[in-house]
């Protein structure tokens, strides 16, 4: 079942030029693509309730293990600067102070 597309008004939607000749390419390649997706709807049965996946799945999160952290004095080793205990940036935005 062909499908008939006007692709003068899906290149205005898309904001783009086309030539003839790619008009021409861009309507067979849809109405192809569009009798696809008729054929997947096709296939869809009303008892097959809709899924996220294709596999059921259970918990897929590993356990939450807290583990140490590093020490401040670490996290700062390799900043080129630290003032107060924290890394110093430079300001990017202006504030009112």
């Amino acid at each position: 079942m062909p499908v008939e597309i006007d692709i003068e008004h899906v290149a205005k939607l898309a904001r783009i030029a086309l030539t003839e000749e790619e008009k021409e390419q861009l309507r067979t390649q849809l109405g192809l693509i569009l009798e696809h997706a008729a054929k997947v709807g096709e296939v869809a049965a009303d008892d097959v309730p809709p899924t996220a996946s294709a596999i059921p799945r259970s918990n897929v999160l590993r356990p939450d293990v807290p583990e140490p952290g590093i020490t401040q004095q670490a996290a700062l080793a390799n900043a080129p600067e630290s003032e107060g205990g924290r890394f110093k940036v430079p300001r990017i935005a202006e504030t009112g102070q």
